[in-house]
This record gives structure tokens, sequence and C-alpha cells, in this order.
């Protein structure tokens, strides 16, 4: 069963504006009977603005109506053709944290010179974390800070032998 946008805040607003059950409305939002039984009683999502559902086209009137008479039926979510065709999300760069950072260079180099041929910019600019500019820089020799050691990018944490062997096997099938 899909989830409503914003479940805690539209549990608001059905507590405040219909005599739905506490049940049904946990069912229809998501969130453990007590959690709704709390934000009835102002302990849970205090000040928190109600989001109407049905002025969202998530619910209709009718829908609320019948719910309210039966407290054995389930409020049914209106499916949108919009939000079910959307693509999937693409994956979010990776957060390197910062006492990583300083490890990069010494990586890039590392990539550079174990897999000269093999990898291009683009590629271990992805395994690292890093921007092609920065890869090219290094491999042109004309980096903002001399590169002096290598360091390999696993060890270091920025990416794992998986990623690497799974980047190095596609180059090698091309």
């Amino acid at each position: 069963m899909k989830k409503p946008l914003m479940p805690k805040a539209t549990a608001v607003w059905l507590i405040e504006n219909t005599t739905i059950s506490f049940e049904q409305i946990s069912q229809f939002c998501q969130l453990h009977e007590l959690e709704v039984q709390g934000i009835a009683d102002g302990d849970v999502a205090t000040g928190m603005q109600g989001y109407d559902p049905v002025d969202n086209n998530q619910l209709t009137k009718k829908e609320i109506a019948r719910c309210e008479k039966d407290s054995k039926a389930i409020l049914k979510l209106i499916s949108s053709n919009v939000f079910d065709n959307l693509p999937p999300r693409k994956k979010d760069t990776k957060y390197t944290p910062i006492s990583l950072r300083q490890d990069k260079p010494y990586a890039i180099l590392w990539l550079i010179k174990r897999y000269p041929e093999e990898l291009s910019d683009s590629q271990i600019a992805k395994l690292t974390g890093s921007t092609k500019n920065t890869v090219n820089a290094i491999r042109n020799g004309v980096y903002r800070e001399a590169v002096l050691e290598t360091k390999s990018p696993m060890d270091v944490g920025l990416c794992t032998y998986e990623e690497l062997e799974k980047v190095l096997n596609k180059t090698r099938k091309k």
C-alpha cells in the first residue's frame, strides 16, 4: 500500500477535520496507532500544519464520508499517474568525509599509475568522488599541489575492491 505525501501532516489534518478513527488514520498514513493518538493529544507533531489530502488529490470527500460511517473501512489513496510514472531517482553522489578528502589526489595518482590505459578520467573521478578536471590535472602533472605519494583508494576508503573490479571488467570487455 502506498503512503500519502507528508503522512504526519496528513494525519494532523484528518484528526482535526474528520471523525475517522485513529486506527483508520494510522493504516492510511502508515503510522503507529499510538503515534496518531500522540498527535491527537498534542504530544507528537506539535505546531505542525495539517496537510489537506482532499485539496492535494490524495483522497475524496466521498471516501472520507464512507470511512466516517464505517469504522472498519480502510481509506484508499487516489493513485496518481504523475507520481506512478516518474522515473526512478538517480543515485546521489557519494559523500566523502572531511578526513578523507585530502587523500583523493593520492588515490587518483595511484589509479593513474596502476591502470594508465584501462581507466578513463571519468571512471577515476567516479571511483574517487572527484572531478574529471582534477584527474586530468594530476595525470598531466599540473595539479595545484605536488602529489608525491600514492595511496590505494580502497585502503583509504574512497571505493571498494568490488567497485574497482567492476569498472575494470567493463573496460576490459570493450
